[in-house]
């Protein structure tokens, strides 16, 4: 097995079942021109699905964005190992089934068990959570994953940076997953603060 260069990270990004496809899909595209970082994918059955449905997407189109698209259904693959040396993995949408699975240590496909696998490495697992209205067992299981050492990160829309296109919502949430990665990116404008001088 080939290890990849000291000096290049490996990140992993998972597409699930939740709407947001776009959200994964503008991750990887802004991955993609990123000098000396490796990126792996892998979308669930349901993440499919949504792809299909919300980008009309398929596999050959996701392909070309990434270093290697792993099987779902691969639990032999490079990112069920923790040997396998992944800096940070962001699950974009996060669905609350994976939400669950991941709460549970439910290793039953390749998101969930790569997830588990960046949580006992102690390695930077993000989940872009996408469901509303959220009952209580939705919020049990984001404490259980942040207390784990996950970070949840719901997509919210960021109307201070003043959008005019749906993009700039769905930049300005990428925006943030890259700079929790520590990943530098231009996708949006960082806060100033307000002028509060005297008009």
């Amino acid at each position: 097995m080939t290890e990849a260069p000291s000096a290049q990270r490996r990140l992993l990004v998972a597409l699930t079942g939740a709407s947001g496809a776009v959200y994964g899909l503008r991750l990887l595209q802004a991955l993609q021109h990123v000098p000396g970082v490796q990126t792996h994918a892998v979308v669930s059955d349901a993440g499919w699905l949504t792809l299909r449905h919300e980008m009309n997407q398929t596999p050959d189109a996701l392909r070309p964005l990434v270093h290697t698209l792993h099987d779902a259904a691969n639990l032999g693959a490079g990112p069920a190992s923790g040997s396998f040396r992944c800096d940070g993995m962001v699950v974009a949408p996060c669905s609350m089934r994976t939400l669950a699975a991941i709460a549970h240590g439910l290793s039953d496909n390749l998101v969930t068990r790569a997830a588990d696998v960046m949580l006992k490495e102690r390695r930077r697992l993000v989940l872009m959570a996408r469901e509303t209205p959220l009952h209580l067992g939705h919020l049990r299981n984001m404490v259980s994953v942040t207390e784990m050492g996950a970070i949840v990160c719901p997509p919210m829309p960021a109307f201070y940076l003043r959008p005019r296109r749906i993009d700039d919502l769905v930049d300005a949430s990428v925006a943030r997953v890259l700079d929790l990665l520590d990943v530098p990116h231009t996708l949006s404008e960082r806060w100033q603060g307000l002028d509060t001088a005297p008009a």
